[in-house]
């Protein structure tokens, strides 16, 4: 590896160990939960209801049978 190579990553790891994750000591699995936890919130706004209906008139059908 080249000496300018070697400077350039030694360079962007030095940057990286200053970011925001080692500066607040929060992990990466902390920061990709609080990324998920709208794009979760929004699935299941669209999907729950529906979801739930669907299950709650199978298990209706179901009893309803079963008298």
């Amino acid at each position: 590896m080249s000496d300018i190579t070697d400077a350039s990553v030694g360079h962007a790891f030095q940057l990286l160990a200053g970011t925001r994750v080692s500066q607040n000591a929060r992990t990466i699995e902390d920061m990709v939960q609080d990324m998920l936890r709208p794009m979760l919130q929004s699935w299941l706004d669209d999907n729950l209801p529906g979801m739930v209906e669907r299950l709650v008139r199978a298990e209706i059908e179901r009893v309803a049978r079963g008298r």
